[in-house]
């Protein structure tokens, strides 16, 4: 047996087979490229070798750098995996010249089987169905000759490679004649060989395929099949195992033509036969044979209890195969879905970037490769994980793998999973009557807001934003309006901890993917529904497929909106808020950019955070929505830095009676503002520094007026914990939101309140804030008129 072994792959397969490896006891060697320095499979193996560049070309595909690597590491065998080097038949052979163990099938095998035309002859030989088809073609005219002898449609096929890449439906001898060129480039842009042939195409096929392992002696073993008809683009999305409706009979000659096959060649190590079906005639016929290790292997062992990596490891060493085990039946069903980073919405293109959230169900097998924070890389298949169940039946596993699904989060980027979600709740899925061109018929209807254009510094944010970190300089974010924000949650009857966004100046223009509720709330500026004005401060019922435009604020600074379950991002240390300068919370992490996608959450799905909505949406009263205009009162507590130790008697008075212009360097750290210069009651700080403005490092409280210099600033929701400048005042809770409602040029008089008039109106907005559970009565007009005291802007025009 191998002491060391070389894994020349990457991702969900390498982390597989470190852990087969380290069962076995047998030290494994990684090699990766630059992007993946930090990836799972480099932190899980004995020894990771560095092959540098960042494309596969430079590092995967190379073959002189990974015989290289393994000679460094004293590797005895190379275990391939699937794509990149796993069949290619040099590979193989330059792996057996250099005296390493090539764990899989001959390097003639690989070869022979690679070309499509030539397995076909193989196949052939060995008695197996096949479709009516040709060898390779010469001519356009030559294929045009085959197909009127076939009859259309035919498929038009690369002899090279795999993965649905060139592989052209033609329906008529015109769509062949278009064909020709494109798929012959196809065979030669990814697999160096232009050679094309035709096969006949079955309409409504299912795609069955037989597992089998080989010793390379002449004994073969079929385990079972799968069916992988649930396809996209020719790549399969579902598999499961055993194929569901198939006779036994069928079943039983499906196996027989397999290992027939293999035998025909004495096969060694795993390979996959695959068959093309057809369940109103019953009857099967070859399509290719994969000369590796499947990427759905999984549900294979699934139901055998086997490893096949340690069955292959084992035939590669010269170690006899326990032939009782393989010959056992498999046991009960199962079924894997493949997850991708690849957006639905954007003709699955891949989303590169990092996942903020990852959480899988402990109770089913999980393959793969990454966990929250992990960076996804463009230069790779964008595939990072797949869940597999198991049960002693299929529906069983199927009602297992929805509640795998519906427990599984994944954020930061776009991902198929809520496409997943859907297609296995398709009836034709739970039928078992699929086929492999069903998902062309199925539009992805997702649960989501999509941006067009993210307006200035949007982000998402909720309420009280990120509480309890404070005193380790974590702010708490969240909206710099809580009352607008809060009001909008309330009117489209959420959670209070429901996430929303906000948006400053000017707004988004965001396209609904789903039906919605929401409301807009906070700075005026015009809104509309597909061209048609929107208004503000009630509910609002979006189609999906209609876009929302928001303009330029014309009063107040911020505006935001809320939909109806909230937006379903992570929480991050409590909280869903963005903190854009941490790069934590929210979306990514970050303000919005065209093209993101929100998620609205989803109550019912165990992977989702946010609470359901606890009332009904509704209109709030009249006196509880606020006036914004460009002179704003607001009442402050004094201290902790006052007068007579840091300021003159007159300076505060002074401070008070002014009318202070917000400076246009204003954000969510901080609201600078401009008036007239203190007079300081002292000459320095004495020991805490040369200005009198500064004092020994103290607390901040959120809305404290902080004196740097001689220039003060209110602390926001963004802002430091800790600092060295006086603060004479700090803005009363309840009066928070107006500072988050002015805008540079606007001018503010500040007022002191005693701490009961603080609470008083603390609690008038909590009451405002509150939607009413079902079936209770909204705020009556006590509470409004009291709730109204806080929520006036003075506007001299």
């Amino acid at each position: 047996m191998f002491s060391k072994v070389l894994i020349a792959n990457r991702g969900e397969i390498a982390c597989r087979a470190i852990r087969t490896l380290k069962k076995m006891g047998i030290a494994s060697v990684a090699v990766y490229a630059d992007p993946d320095s930090n990836a799972q499979h480099v932190r899980d193996a004995d020894i990771a070798i560095a092959l540098g560049g960042e494309a596969a070309r430079d590092s995967y595909l190379n073959v002189d750098k990974i015989i290289a690597a393994a000679k460094a590491s004293g590797a005895q065998a190379i275990f391939p995996g699937y794509g990149f080097l796993s069949e290619r038949a040099e590979f193989a052979a330059a792996c057996e010249a250099a005296g390493i163990v090539f764990i899989g099938p001959t390097a003639q095998q690989i070869a022979d089987f690679g070309l499509k035309h030539r397995a076909r002859t193989l196949a052939a030989e060995a008695g197996v169905p096949m479709t009516p088809g040709t060898g390779l073609l010469r001519s356009p005219e030559e294929a045009q000759q085959a197909a009127r002898e076939i009859g259309y449609p035919v498929m038009l096929k690369t002899t090279a490679g795999g993965g649905g890449i060139g592989l052209t439906r033609c329906e008529d001898a015109a769509a062949l004649a278009d064909a020709w060129e494109s798929v012959k480039r196809q065979g030669q842009q990814f697999f160096s060989d232009d050679g094309v042939f035709i096969e006949k195409f079955v309409s409504r096929a299912r795609h069955l395929e037989v597992q089998i392992m080989g010793d390379g002696q002449g004994r073969v073993a079929a385990l079972g099949e799968r069916d992988c008809s649930l396809q996209r683009r020719n790549q399969k999305v579902v598999e499961e195992t055993p194929a569901p409706g198939l006779p036994q009979a069928t079943r039983e000659a499906l196996h027989a033509a397999a290992v027939a096959l293999g035998e025909s060649v004495n096969y060694r190590s795993a390979g996959t036969v695959e068959f093309i079906y057809d369940a109103d005639s019953d009857s099967f016929w070859f399509l290719e044979v994969n000369t590796r290790l499947q990427v759905e292997h999984p549900v294979t062992e699934a139901v055998t209890g086997l490893d096949l990596i340690e069955c292959m490891i084992k035939v590669a060493a010269g170690e006899p195969l326990d032939w009782a085990r393989l010959a056992q039946a498999p046991q009960g069903a199962a079924i894997e879905v493949r997850l991708y980073a690849e957006d639905p919405l954007k003709n699955f293109q891949p989303s590169p970037g990092q996942l903020t959230d990852v959480a899988f169900p402990d109770n089913v097998r999980v393959d793969g490769w990454v966990s929250t924070g992990t960076h996804v890389s463009a230069f790779y298949d964008p595939m990072i994980a797949k869940i597999i169940v198991h049960g002693d039946d299929r529906p069983q596993a199927l009602a297992k793998l929805r509640k795998a699904l519906d427990a599984t989060r994944l954020h930061g980027i776009a991902t198929n999973l809520d496409y997943l979600r859907q297609i296995i709740r398709l009836e034709a899925f739970e039928d078992a009557t699929m086929w492999t061109r069903l998902l062309d018929e199925v539009k992805y209807q997702a649960h989501a807001i999509e941006v067009v254009e993210p307006g200035t510094w949007s982000s998402v944010q909720d309420h009280p934003g990120r509480l309890g970190y404070w005193d380790i300089g974590v702010p708490p974010s969240g909206p710099m309006d809580d009352y607008a924000f809060r009001l909008a949650n309330r009117i489209v009857g959420n959670a209070p901890e429901a996430a929303g966004l906000e948006f400053t100046l000017q707004g988004p223009t965001l396209r609904f993917h789903s039906e919605a509720v929401f409301a807009l709330t906070g700075a005026d500026c015009d809104a509309e529904l597909d061209g048609e004005p929107v208004a503000c401060w009630q509910p609002v019922t979006a189609r999906a497929g209609q876009t929302l435009k928001l303009g330029r604020a014309r009063t107040g600074c911020r505006g935001y909106l809320a939909v109806r379950n909230g937006f379903d991002v992570p929480l991050y240390l409590g909280s869903r808020s963005t903190f854009a300068l941490g790069q934590f919370g929210g979306h990514a992490g970050r303000t919005l950019r065209p093209g993101d996608v929100l998620a609205i959450s989803r109550p019912a799905l165990a992977a989702c955070t946010t609470p359901a909505p606890i009332a009904p949406p509704q209109t709030p009263e009249p006196g509880l929505i606020p006036r914004y205009g460009d002179v704003w009162d607001i009442g402050v507590l004094y201290g902790p830095h006052g007068a007579p130790d840091f300021f003159t008697p007159a300076s505060m008075d002074t401070f008070f009676a002014a009318e202070w212009q917000v400076h246009y360097n204003s954000n969510r750290l901080g609201v600078r503002l401009v008036g007239p210069k203190p007079e300081w009651s002292r000459a320095d700080g004495g020991e805490a520094g040369l200005h009198p403005s500064n004092v020994h490092d103290c607390e901040y409280a959120i809305g404290a007026i902080n004196f740097t210099g001689d220039f003060p600033v209110i602390l926001t929701r963004d802002g430091p914990s800790l600092g060295g400048f006086v603060c004479p005042v700090t803005i009363a809770r309840a009066e928070l939101w107006k500072v988050g409602q002015v805008k540079p040029g606007d001018r503010i008089r500040f007022h002191p309140i005693s701490i009961e008039h603080a609470q008083s109106l603390e609690l008038a907005q909590e009451v405002a804030c509150k939607p009413p559970a079902r079936g209770e009565r909204a705020p009556g007009r006590d509470a409004v008129d009291a709730a109204g005291q806080h929520v006036e802007c003075r506007d001299p025009r």
